[in-house]
C-alpha cells in the first residue's frame, strides 16, 4: 500500500495511468432519424407510452432513473406502470425536446471505458514479462 501512495504521489502518475486506461472521450451519439421522429410525435401529442417506448430505444435514455433499466429490459412492464410512467414522462416535459436530445446525444463517460482496459495493456507485455 505504501508503494502505491508513494508512486501515486510522483509527478508523472497520471501520465502513467493514462498509458493503462487511456481515456479518450467519444463522439457525440447519432440518433437515427425515423427515431427521433417517433420521439417529437409522441413528446408533442403528450403520448407517454410512446414516449417512453422509443425514447428506451436510444442507446443513453435523457434522464438517470433506477426504473429505466427495469423499463429497457421489459418493455411489457411500461404498459404495467402507469404512475412510474408519468412521474418519469413528468421530468422529460418539464425538460424539453431539446434538452432531451442534448442528453441522448452524449458521449459515453469515460469511466465507463474501463472495462478490459487493465487486462489490454498487461496483454501488450507492456512490463516486459507476459502475464
Amino acid at each position: 500500500m505504501e508503494l502505491s501512495i508513494d508512486y501515486a504521489n510522483q509527478r508523472n502518475y497520471l501520465d502513467d495511468l493514462f498509458k493503462v486506461y487511456p481515456t479518450i472521450p467519444e463522439g457525440i451519439r447519432t440518433i437515427d432519424k425515423e427515431l427521433s421522429q417517433r420521439i417529437e410525435a409522441a413528446f408533442s401529442k403528450r403520448d407517454n407510452t410512446e414516449l417512453i417506448e422509443a425514447l428506451s430505444e436510444l442507446d443513453l435514455f435523457p434522464i438517470k432513473d433506477s426504473y429505466v433499466a427495469y423499463l429497457k429490459r421489459d418493455p411489457s412492464a411500461i404498459g404495467r406502470n402507469p404512475a412510474t410512467i408519468d412521474r418519469l414522462c413528468g421530468r422529460l416535459y418539464v425538460m424539453g425536446l431539446d434538452k432531451i436530445f442534448e442528453r441522448s446525444s452524449e458521449p459515453k463517460e469515460t469511466n465507463r471505458q474501463m472495462g478490459q482496459r487493465f487486462r489490454e495493456w498487461l496483454n501488450k507485455k507492456s512490463l516486459g514479462v507476459s502475464p
